[in-house]
């Protein structure tokens, strides 16, 4: 790990630049960084002057612009986790943008011959050399094939995969760290969550996986033709290049060439939440970034769902737990949302768990009354996870990813058709998925793989028990016991045995002294030994210990 420090010093000092010139240089010295690197002062540079007047959350977005894709991209997921973070920083890290400058079409010729095998020329009849669009892990360009059919090619930025790999290892790095300093890091397991951020990126930087995830969606659609997504041409697909299908259609944002094609919104809105109710509730794999750029409308066919590079997954037990707070929120029952909560085990034994009541009857009060085409399924499940975060329940991410797209799919259908409500289209599915919990066929299965788990349990008591009883009686029978503030309880219990010594020994003593004293009285002889008087040096020795033991106890507190 100290060679890997070592290694990527100088991308440590432009970090800890970027937090000093954003106004978080405490931070830099928090975790010791200045030591461990020795970085010069110059490095630690003044923040800007404009920077003093700008709130937290807007100095951690410019430090993150300020380091690059990899940062943009941590960002960009923790501002979908508001379970973790205040919603004023959340805010701002919503605003993170990965438009940046096109590279050179002559890197893109290079890297689509490296990867491919072949020129562009051979690969392609015509390929545009200004780009359809720039991010900051890749860009896209209009291309036609051979055999006339157009496509978009997806090329890979030259070196981000070195660079993104980098900076994940520092930002591991980074989070041992903290966890190592802070309790709240701790807490929150922050070296878990930049691990989960990792794989995701990472995930995003392999072309084929995106491909793979477009497939998968579409095959969920396969008997719905109102769905499209764009065909993958695997020929011509690597790593680093995703060459696919060139859908044509109407961005979202066109309202007015909407309206020329006389789509119907009110379709369109109903369509899109159904497809997103869909995926989320029946199938589990969704479409997670379903922004107005993401989504095209297509005259007389449907609607175009583009871009699989994130694709969120639920389990069939977190759909069935997302269904459930949905259900509960919409009916305000406090204690089946406190149960589904429970049943996710993310509460910690030391949350309160009356005060996380508490907020959330707080929380039901803001929607008491409401109608329910006017309450926002995003917005609710965000306050859920505010509240989540102020009792420091961390929510899985499978669920916090669900309320980001749909909170972002509420802004699209917003657009389209303002009265449109997204609640009343979701509650039907989670209805069904809740029934489908209850159903007589679900039961019996369920009870089935119960019963199938027990008879292994009972199949293998017998070779548990053999075996318990052999290290019983090699007395090696291991009992672990957990006992909180184990630190203060062994130092009080040393402190009690110490006592208790003292006063066996000030016991043992007495008797002695008692002893010599009535054989002295029996014997009628002077309490002499080897011309000592014992028995009156004895007394006073006596008489001091009993003094002390008195004092001590006093002192304690605990008499």
């Amino acid at each position: 790990m100290f060679r890997k420090q070592v290694r990527h010093i100088g991308r440590y000092r432009e970090i800890a630049t970027a937090f000093s010139r954003n106004g978080l240089g405490f931070i830099v010295k928090e975790l010791g960084l200045e030591q461990v690197f020795a970085l010069p002062r110059r490095m630690m540079v003044k923040q800007r002057p404009e920077t003093s007047s700008k709130s937290l959350g807007a100095r951690i977005r410019n430090f993150l612009e300020e380091l690059g894709p990899t940062f943009i991209k941590v960002g960009q997921m923790a501002s979908t986790r508001p379970d973790l973070l205040p919603k004023h920083i959340i805010d701002e890290l919503s605003l993170l943008q990965d438009d940046i400058a096109p590279f050179s079409y002559e890197e893109v010729e290079n890297i689509i011959e490296k990867e491919l095998g072949h020129p562009v020329h051979e690969v392609f009849e015509k390929f545009a050399e200004s780009p359809i669009g720039a991010a900051s892990i890749g860009q896209v360009h209009g291309a036609v094939l051979k055999n006339g059919e157009k496509v978009v090619v997806k090329v890979q930025r030259p070196n981000i995969y070195k660079q993104i790999h980098t900076d994940l290892e520092i930002l591991e790095e980074l989070a041992k760290r903290a966890e190592k300093r802070f309790d709240w890091a701790y807490k929150y397991q922050v070296v878990d969550i930049i691990e989960e951020f990792s794989t995701a990126i990472k995930d995003e930087l392999d072309y084929k996986k995106e491909g793979r995830n477009t497939e998968l969606i579409a095959k969920q659609f396969s008997e719905d033709p109102e769905v499209i997504t764009p065909d993958i041409y695997w020929d011509y697909t690597n790593r680093k290049v995703l060459t696919m299908e060139a859908l044509e259609g109407i961005k979202l944002s066109h309202q007015e060439e909407l309206k020329e094609e006389a789509i119907d919104l009110h379709w369109l809105s109903e369509k899109l939440v159904h497809t997103f109710m869909y995926q989320i509730f029946k199938e589990g794999v969704f479409h997670a970034d379903p922004h107005i750029g993401n989504i095209m409308a297509i005259p007389n066919q449907g609607v175009a769902l583009l871009d699989f590079g994130l694709v969120g997954r639920l389990s069939p037990e977190m759909r069935e737990r997302l269904a459930s707070l949905v259900i509960a929120m919409v009916k305000q029952d406090v204690d089946r949302m406190l149960h589904t909560i429970t049943d996710m085990e993310v509460v910690s034994d030391d949350v309160n768990e009356h005060e996380l009541r508490a907020d959330l009857e707080q929380l039901m009060i803001k929607y008491y009354d409401v109608p329910l085409s006017e309450v926002s399924l995003g917005e609710s499940i965000t306050d859920l996870f505010s509240v989540a975060q102020r009792h420091k329940v961390r929510i899985p991410s499978d669920l916090t990813l669900v309320g980001k797209a749909l909170i972002t799919l509420e802004g699209v259908i917003e657009q389209l058709n303002p009265d449109f409500s997204i609640v009343d289209a979701a509650e039907p599915f989670g209805q069904e998925l809740i029934r489908e919990k209850y159903h007589p066929k679900r039961i019996a299965e369920n009870v089935m793989e119960q019963l199938n788990d027990y008879g292994e349990i009972l199949e293998d008591l017998p070779a548990t028990i053999k075996e318990l009883k052999a290290m019983a009686k090699q007395r090696k029978l291991p009992i672990e016991i957990s006992i909180p503030k184990s630190e203060t309880f062994l130092s009080k219990l040393d402190q009690i045995s110490n006592r208790l010594s003292f006063s066996i020994v000030l016991l043992a003593f007495s008797l002695i002294m008692v002893g010599l004293i009535i054989g002295s009285a029996l014997g009628r002889q002077t309490s002499l030994l080897w011309d000592v008087p014992a028995i009156e040096i004895g007394f006073v020795i006596a008489i001091l210990m009993f003094a002390w033991l008195i004092y001590s106890i006093f002192r304690s507190g605990r008499f």
